[in-house]
């Protein structure tokens, strides 16, 4: 049965069946040392997940997603190209109600991320980290205040709700707006139970997810 913990709740889905590609940048160097090395162990442990709970945990990660009370009935939502090891949202995906519009984040010159609707079939052009995304024209990508329900990649995170991802600051960019402003959109780091680290330390860029899922867990 799920469990509720602490104040956030994580969600978790399983990747697809995809070729492996190269891990998320890390586009500055975090402020806090020990972060480095942590993050090597969170992403030794998620890679060494057997394939049958990667499917498992995406499809359960599924489930929790879309029963999340604060999950909207119509909008654009973001999810990401499962790499690495990370928890696919291809289930999820798969399953939205007829009013969502599912989107993938596209890395841009600025170093922010902006978004684009995409299905499976349209086409992708690989970014220069080697990571594909939306084949659009600039003019059609929505900005991240356009989205209303945002699911993270994470590499770690703890039961006070904290996530720690790869250390580029993207989405700590992209959403800083939400330090100072309530949802939406809706953030939600999504992980594998077995990413849990102990307590994290915040660093001032970090933006707080509304939700982390997990396939076990919601905690909010």
């Amino acid at each position: 049965e799920p469990r509720v913990q602490g104040r956030f709740a994580r969600i978790a889905t399983a990747e697809t069946f995809l070729p492996p590609l190269p891990a998320r940048p890390a586009a500055r160097v975090s402020a806090l040392p020990h972060r480095a090395a942590l993050r090597s162990r969170l992403r030794e442990r998620r890679r060494a997940l057997h394939a049958a709970a990667r499917i498992a945990g995406a499809e359960a990660l599924a489930d929790r997603l879309l029963s999340l009370p604060g999950l909207p009935a119509s909008g654009h939502v973001a999810g990401y190209w499962a790499m690495d090891g990370e928890i696919g949202l291809h289930a999820w995906q798969l399953r939205l109600p007829p009013g969502l519009v599912y989107c993938l984040p596209v890395l841009g010159a600025d170093a922010q991320l902006r978004f684009a609707p995409w299905r499976p079939g349209d086409p992708l052009a690989t970014n220069r980290y080697g990571i594909p995304e939306p084949d659009v024209a600039p003019g059609s990508l929505l900005e991240g205040d356009a989205m209303a329900f945002v699911a993270m990649p994470l590499v770690g995170f703890d039961r006070d709700g904290h996530r720690l991802g790869m250390g580029g600051g993207w989405y700590d960019r992209s959403f800083a707006f939400r330090r100072s402003r309530a949802a939406p959109p809706l953030l939600v780091g999504v992980g594998f139970d077995e990413q849990e680290t102990d307590s994290l330390a915040l660093a001032d860029w970090d933006v707080v997810p509304d939700a982390i899922c997990t396939p076990t867990r919601t905690l909010h």
